[in-house]
């Protein structure tokens, strides 16, 4: 079996078993260098997120975007047993959020958000069907887009807008240093969560 492809898992076993299962599948192979990433994302989280009611939502987006960017740096994969997860508890801990603070205008821009964003790569999916954008990229994009929009527009704005001037750069870069053609396919990934880094913490220096 191949370090990318998941271990089988019993269709006996409850639901929760079989997809714990399956996540920590993909992270055991690039273990140490998603232990490496976690700590500054971490650290970066809980001063990012204030710390306080956002808190925990910032962690779990740091800790699980830690393991998909080094996964797909490698992969380039974002496995649905990450992301998927990802999604529902972003979704919950910032519902819990809007409780503790009374913030239901953020949800609700949030929620809306995550639709625009994964409008967007949607569509970006559509039209860059060799080696652009992949629907691993469309999924994470609901996490992404709503921690962003939680924030403002603008904040969102921001996120997408660094991702892509990130790709765009180190696209760049390999292409002047010959070490990547034009069709050659680049890992996304990595670079939503940068922008999603660069968009939250320009939120958390302007106080927006």
């Amino acid at each position: 079996m191949s370090p990318s492809e998941p271990a089988p898992t019993s269709p006996a076993e409850p639901f929760a078993v079989r997809h714990y299962r399956r996540a920590r599948a993909e992270v055991a192979p690039f273990a140490r260098g998603i232990g490496i990433a976690v700590v500054p994302a971490v650290a970066w989280a809980v001063w990012a997120s204030g710390p306080g009611w956002l808190t925990p939502a910032y962690v779990v987006l740091a800790v699980v975007g830690a393991a998909l960017g080094v996964i797909d740096a490698r992969t380039h994969r974002l496995p649905n047993a990450l992301v998927l997860p990802l999604g529902w508890t972003t979704a919950a801990l910032l519902a819990v959020a809007a409780l503790g603070t009374g913030q239901w205008g953020s949800l609700g821009r949030a929620a809306l958000g995550a639709l625009a964003y994964f409008a967007l790569y949607r569509v970006l999916y559509q039209v860059s069907r060799r080696g652009g954008i992949g629907y691993g990229d469309v999924r994470l994009s609901v996490s992404l887009g709503a921690a962003l929009a939680w924030h403002s527009w603008g904040t969102l704005l921001a996120g997408v807008f660094a991702a892509h001037v990130l790709a765009a750069a180190v696209a760049t870069v390999l292409l002047l240093g010959r070490r990547a053609g034009w069709r050659t396919g680049i890992a996304f990934g990595p670079y939503m969560l940068l922008g999603t880094a660069v968009g939250l913490t320009w939120a958390r220096l302007s106080g927006w």
